[in-house]
Order: structure tokens, then C-alpha cells, then sequence
């Protein structure tokens, strides 16, 4: 299956006040079919949302590539990287800070399409109220403000400015985490009804494995700026094979209690250590029940562990 989007030895690294240096991403590596879903995890610190800020061109990149059906889009700078811009799209974790308060619905879903060129002007205010249905909320209701949605309401319209450019990607940093969890369902249904109809290819990040795994074709566990498992959701939900997912799996209240199981019963203990000063080996080692000396001074390589799953651990 060939890859809409595709991501090499990505890292963003932000240099720190005292000479040092933060690895917010260091050496990320995916590839995400057309039409299919990529989902990131990890605790809050893993450089989950800056892969995704840096895939959109809203981090800075500090090496590696992104290349979004062929283009290069690592690379485009100034009116290259404008032009290509309607491809891909973002819907963002909070609805409310994300949408300008002042402006009508309207206005926001149609702005894409007036800053890009899209369309004529009679067309766009059709649109509008077609993306407003598409996303299941009636057309009249272009003319109110966003305060006068609720939250669920106001990230379907989120979704709609997104959905405005028609792009091949959307990419979602923590789209549901805000609402409560009988809305949660309904856009998330929303999500992958929109994928079913249009194609759309999302790369989707999330610390809530219940959510990933309602959503996720493939899911890839981030842990201190690197993947260290990465398998379809179904292997990664049967055997996790590296300590953190099973730790992860383990502690999430959003899975069934016979899906937590599978994730042995590992806790977590203590924090992550600091992202300026990386142990020497394995990052994960100061929290790991079973490290070994090895796992010390030797950083694990991502590698194949099953058929379509890798695990960056010695001993998976």
C-alpha cells in the first residue's frame, strides 16, 4: 500500500537557556497509507503533539523529512509552502481557544477557502453550508457565534474548517480529550464516518488508548521524543511486546477490563527522566521491571519483533 504520508528520521530539538538542548522528537520514523489512520500515544512529555506540529510545518524541523504523497513538504518555505497548504489540515484539542470568538461560524469555516483562493465567493457560502451538514449541524446555524455551541458542537465546526480546503490529510492532536464521554463517541463515529465516505487519510494523536484503539488502524507508543512500539491496533491491543505499552495498556481506565490485563499487570514507576539529559542506553530503563544491565548502555533499536509489530527493547 503506498504511503500518503511519510516521515523520516524526523527530530525537533529546542535549545535550552543554559547551553543544553531539549530532544522534543529525536528520530522519528512512520509511513501512513491512503485512507488509513495513524495513531500516536504516550504520556503527556513523549513529543507526541510536537511530531504532529512539525508534520503540519507549525514546529520547526531540525532534521529528517515529511513527504506528503511525493512533495517534500520538510522542505517548502514562503509561497511554495501556502500553495500547498489545502492538503493538509489540523483540528486542534481545545475547540474553544482554537476558534476566533468574534467571528460567526460561518466566517470560520469559510476563512481557509478566502485565504487560499479557493472557489468563487458565491461557491465558498454554498460550501459552508455544506460542510455544516456534513458534519451534522444544520446550515442556518452559520450566522451564531462559537460561544453559543457546546463543546461536542463546537468541534464538529473545527472539523469543518478543516474539512474546507478538501484535503488528503487531517491530522488531530487530541480532538475528544476536552469532551465529555457520551459526546466523545459521537465524533468519533463523526471521524471515521467522514474517513468511510471521503478517503481522508488522519494521523491521529491521542493519550487515551481507548480512543486510539476505536479509531486506529496502526498505533505507533512514543515514549521521550522516540516510537518505541509500533503494530497494528489489533497486535498492539493482543500482545503488547514493550514494557511501557504494557504499563500504558494497563492503567488505561478507557479499556476493558480484559484488555488491561493483557498488559500484565506493569505499573509505572517514577517519572521520565528529562529530555536535555537522556540516559545513556535504553530511555526507558530508570522505570523498566525487567532491565538488564544491557539495557544500560545499549539504546534498543526499533525492530521487528512479529509480523508487522517492532519494539525498540532488547529483551521483546
Amino acid at each position: 500500500m503506498n504511503a500518503l504520508l511519510s516521515v523520516r528520521d524526523l527530530k525537533v530539538h529546542f535549545p535550552t537557556g543554559n547551553g543544553g538542548t531539549v530532544h522534543a522528537v529525536d528520530g522519528v520514523s512512520f509511513d501512513i497509507p491512503r485512507g488509513r489512520t495513524l495513531g500516536i500515544v504516550g504520556e503527556s512529555g513523549s513529543g507526541k503533539t510536537t511530531t504532529a506540529l512539525a508534520v503540519m510545518r507549525l514546529a520547526p524541523i531540525t532534521a529528517g523529512q515529511v513527504d506528503l504523497d511525493g512533495t517534500p513538504i520538510s522542505r517548502l518555505e514562503g509561497e511554495e509552502l501556502r500553495k500547498a497548504r489545502p492538503r493538509f489540515q489540523m483540528v486542534f484539542q481545545d475547540p474553544f481557544s482554537s476558534l476566533n470568538p468574534r467571528d460567526r461560524v460561518g466566517r470560520i469555516i469559510r476563512q481557509p477557502m478566502d485565504l487560499l483562493g479557493l472557489g468563487d465567493p458565491a461557491g465558498r457560502d454554498r460550501r459552508v453550508e455544506d460542510l455544516l451538514q456534513q458534519v451534522g449541524l444544520r446550515p442556518e446555524l452559520k450566522s451564531l457565534y462559537p460561544h453559543q455551541f457546546s463543546g461536542g458542537q463546537r468541534q464538529r465546526i473545527g472539523l469543518a474548517r478543516a474539512l474546507a480546503t478538501q484535503p488528503d490529510l487531517i491530522v488531530f492532536d487530541e480532538p475528544v480529550s476536552a469532551l465529555d464521554v457520551a459526546v466523545q463517541a459521537q465524533v468519533l463515529n463523526l471521524i471515521r464516518r467522514l474517513q468511510r465516505e471521503t478517503g481522508l487519510t488522519y494521523l491521529f494523536i491521542s493519550h487515551d488508548l481507548g480512543v486510539v484503539r476505536h479509531v486506529c488502524d496502526e498505533i505507533a507508543v512514543m515514549y521521550l521524543g522516540q516510537i518505541v512500539e509500533k503494530a497494528s491496533a489489533a497486535d498492539l491491543f493482543a500482545t503488547p511486546r514493550h514494557p511501557y505499552t504494557q504499563a500504558l495498556i494497563a492503567a488505561a481506565p478507557s479499556l476493558l477490563p480484559e484488555h488491561r490485563r493483557r498488559g500484565g499487570g506493569a505499573k509505572l514507576q517514577g517519572d521520565p527522566p528529562s529530555p536535555v539529559n537522556l540516559p545513556k542506553g535504553c530511555r526507558f530503563v530508570s522505570r523498566c521491571p525487567i532491565a538488564v544491565d544491557r539495557c544500560r548502555s545499549v539504546p534498543p533499536d526499533l525492530r521487528q519483533v512479529n509480523v508487522g509489530q517492532a519494539a525498540a527493547c532488547h529483551l521483546a
